[in-house]
Parts: structure tokens; C-alpha cells; sequence
């Protein structure tokens, strides 16, 4: 990837790295309501999914679906729910998101759904653990 790839400051602030994969970096959100994988190509200058070439749309795809089935196995959820907004980060990233039933924010959505809860860092570790597993990296 790119060398002058540079994560958003606030992506940075709100997450903790899982692992880079072939195209994207992988951060989970340090929110412990939401099991949630923010994907973000490390390619600069990227606002919008028409902005990457074909041949890395489909593998922007591909690991959008790997993250969502192995976040699923990692925390059974109701619903995925998988979104590219960019209205305040406008740096390119998708937001794979496991959703119960009943949680904080159902039924609406998980943007801007009162305050973040940080994860514990035991929890944390172990999330990133069961991630990076899963995906073949530990």
C-alpha cells in the first residue's frame, strides 16, 4: 500500500488496530456497546468508494464480507449493518457493525447514540485476539 497513507486523526482517536489487511487497515471502535470493525483503505486521498479503481472495490468487497462473517462469529448478533457515510470523517472507511436486538441504539442507528463506553482492556485484548484468530494472523 501507499506510503503516504495517513489514518484520519479521529478514526485514530476512536479506535484501536485489529490488523492490516491486503487493502484495508482494520480498527475496531473503542465502544464496548457495539461489537463494531471500521474498514479504512490504506490508499490516500480517498472520500468516496468510486474514487478506488474496480479491481480494489472488489477487494474493498471481499473484506468488507470477511470482517462481517468473522465479527458475526465473534459476536452472534441480530443484524450487520454495514455503511460508508463520510458526512464528518471524510477520509474513505465502512463501518461493520453487529447489532442485537435491544441494544443501546436499536432500532435506530448506532451514529451519534449517546456516549461511547471504552472497552476494559481485558475485554479489548480479547476481542482483538478472537479477531486477528479468526483471521488467520495469530
Amino acid at each position: 500500500m501507499d506510503q503516504n497513507f495517513t489514518l484520519d486523526p479521529r478514526l485514530a482517536a476512536e479506535t484501536v488496530l485489529v490488523c492490516d489487511l491486503p487493502l484495508c487497515r482494520i480498527l475496531l471502535m473503542d465502544d464496548a456497546r457495539f461489537p463494531w470493525l471500521v474498514l479504512v483503505p490504506r490508499l490516500p486521498g480517498l472520500s468516496e468508494l468510486n474514487d478506488l479503481a474496480a479491481r480494489e472495490r472488489n477487494t474493498l468487497m471481499e473484506e468488507i464480507s470477511t470482517c462481517a462473517n468473522i465479527l458475526r462469529e465473534v459476536a452472534p448478533c441480530d443484524k450487520l449493518n454495514i455503511g460508508a457515510l463520510g458526512n464528518i470523517v471524510r477520509q474513505l472507511h465502512v463501518h461493520v457493525v453487529a447489532r442485537v436486538e435491544g441494544d443501546a441504539a436499536w432500532p435506530g442507528p448506532v451514529w451519534g447514540s449517546g456516549a461511547p463506553k471504552p472497552y476494559d482492556d481485558n475485554w479489548r485484548g480479547g476481542m482483538i485476539r478472537a479477531l486477528r484468530t479468526r483471521l488467520g494472523l495469530d
